[in-house]
């Protein structure tokens, strides 16, 4: 062979390997919308490189709720890692849903709320936003293919999920979870919005009991359904200055929940603890490790 045609078959092998990788089409970060029982769901939508509306294949989902007072786009700064640990084959094409939060100004808890102005946003995003997202992107429709994850608000929104619907999700991302026990301190979020409230009132204490994760494992137990949790807040969390509110402290909880938790019979549970505060240098990593984590025990 010649030096010629050795070039020519080089830039030919070249040519086909461009070809390829343009026909695998890179990630994308698109903004959806959907109706519901709450009114319109705007979410962000990933979709991982290749994905297609045809064939057979169903993808994993993740379900990712922002915190109070945070929007949808928040948890795209994911995006990459995603894109690199499918990439890597740590994790299979995947679509993640970003659902945007804004009733009872982005402070409803991801709960069906009997405030005048609540809405129902725990049936908005069970009961209509997932089934149309299966049906449109063809996401898997069992529990082992679906995670649940949120941090501070949406932790609170991920456990509660995961708990009363473990037939919808093997397991949760739960980060910085704002689950106060018995009751949420005096300045928190949840007293303020109407998540918890009922007609004029803002916040009901028996709604709040009869909603919180404490009342929901009873349920599961009975229904004996296996469960991964992945539990993390950070070392440097808000420390609130009365005493006597000293054990609401949202890492003091994060322990609590995951004594409760491993405890449960059927609830695989891991803890981790990381240096920082309410901020993406816990969540990031935490996500990181504890999607790994999920996603292996369920095979994925």
């Amino acid at each position: 062979m010649t030096t010629i045609d050795r070039r020519a078959l080089l830039g030919l092998a070249a040519a086909l390997s461009t070809g390829v990788r343009a026909a695998q089409a890179p990630s994308q970060l698109l903004d959806q919308r959907v109706d519901s029982t709450a009114g319109p769901v705007d979410f962000k939508l990933y979709l991982p490189a290749g994905h297609t509306a045809e064939g057979e294949y169903r993808y994993p989902l993740l379900l990712l709720l922002h915190g109070r007072g945070d929007r949808m786009a928040a948890w795209t700064r994911i995006a990459p890692l995603l894109d690199q640990l499918i990439a890597a084959g740590a994790l299979p094409p995947l679509v993640a849903v970003m659902p945007d939060a804004p009733w009872s100004h982005r402070g409803g808890y991801y709960v069906d709320s009997a405030h005048a102005e609540g809405r129902p946003i725990e049936t908005a995003l069970l009961h209509d936003l997932l089934p149309q997202v299966q049906a449109r992107w063809r996401t898997r429709g069992d529990r082992a293919g679906r995670i649940v994850g949120g941090y501070s608000m949406g932790g609170y929104g991920a456990l509660r999920y995961a708990l009363a619907w473990p037939e919808l999700f093997g397991a949760a991302l739960v980060l910085s979870p704002a689950v106060y026990t018995p009751l949420p301190p005096q300045g928190s979020s949840a007293r303020e919005f109407g998540g918890f409230g009922r007609g004029t009132e803002l916040f009901v204490d028996e709604i709040y009991r009869r909603l919180n994760y404490p009342a929901l494992l009873p349920g599961l137990v009975e229904r004996g359904i296996p469960l991964r949790l992945f539990i993390a807040a950070g070392d440097a969390e808000y420390k609130n200055p009365d005493p006597a509110e000293a054990m609401n402290d949202i890492d003091m909880e994060a322990h609590l929940l995951f004594a409760r938790l491993s405890r449960t019979p059927k609830c695989e549970t891991a803890l981790r603890i990381l240096a920082g505060g309410h901020d993406w240098p816990v969540w990031e990593p935490a996500f990181h490790e504890g999607l790994l984590w999920a996603a292996k025990r369920l095979g994925w």
